[in-house]
């Protein structure tokens, strides 16, 4: 029979351990998380990236979005998770399928859009949340990234170019500088044919005109 030789305990303190597929996001995400990217079977159910079908109560709307790296070229194996409220300024917390709207998405690129990079939501435009040291907070988007190169996802806010009054007054949006704000804003480029409004949100992972992330 083969002799097997046991490993010895390492002392914590003098190894330094590599990182695990679950720290390197970039090539894992898909397989696990947006099969049809992957090129894999999909399940009966995913979560993709339609979060309000035509029965949702409010005003739907499209989003679409590009990740950007420090040489201005789109991260083509990017994962976008979105967590927001709904129109009325609530998240739905128990996710389901059955819902007309569920808080929770998921997209990549590929999924529904042709041009490279390029990711999409359809969505409800939320409503303003209440905030406890003020007033309310302007009608949000939370999104975390995942891609090559980034270990630990990222999180940012998006915020709406035609809620300027709300953006002026938000409590969360008044922290960050004032010069950095342009970069957690999407922008309404189009309508729909149906008359839904489009938005377009572009995240900088590096750069003079790098997106704002937040520690949450």
């Amino acid at each position: 029979m083969p002799q097997h030789t046991l490993r010895q305990p390492l002392d914590p303190d003098s190894v330094v351990l590599p990182e695990s597929p679950s720290q390197t996001a970039g090539p894992y995400v898909h397989i696990g998380l947006a099969l049809n990217v992957a090129g894999l079977p999909e399940r009966d159910h995913e979560i993709a990236n339609v979060m309000a079908d035509t029965n949702a109560e409010g005003q739907r709307i499209h989003l679409r979005g590009l990740v950007l790296d420090g040489n201005d070229i789109p991260v083509d194996d990017v994962l976008v998770e979105t967590w927001q409220a709904d129109a009325n300024g609530h998240y739905v917390t128990d996710f389901s399928f059955d819902n007309a709207f569920n808080s929770f998405g998921r997209a990549a690129p590929g999924m529904g859009v042709d041009q490279d990079g390029w990711w999409s939501f359809t969505t409800l435009k939320p409503g303003r949340l209440p905030h406890p040291d003020g007033p309310e907070m302007a009608p949000h988007i939370n999104l975390m990234i995942f891609a090559r190169g980034i270990n630990i996802h990222l999180h940012t806010r998006m915020v709406f170019d035609d809620e300027g009054e709300a953006n002026a007054i938000c409590p969360f949006l008044s922290r960050v500088p004032a010069e950095r704000r342009p970069t957690l804003i999407a922008k309404r480029v189009e309508d729909s044919e149906n008359g839904e409004p489009v938005y377009e949100f572009v995240i900088r992972l590096q750069g003079r005109d790098e997106t704002v992330f937040f520690d949450f």
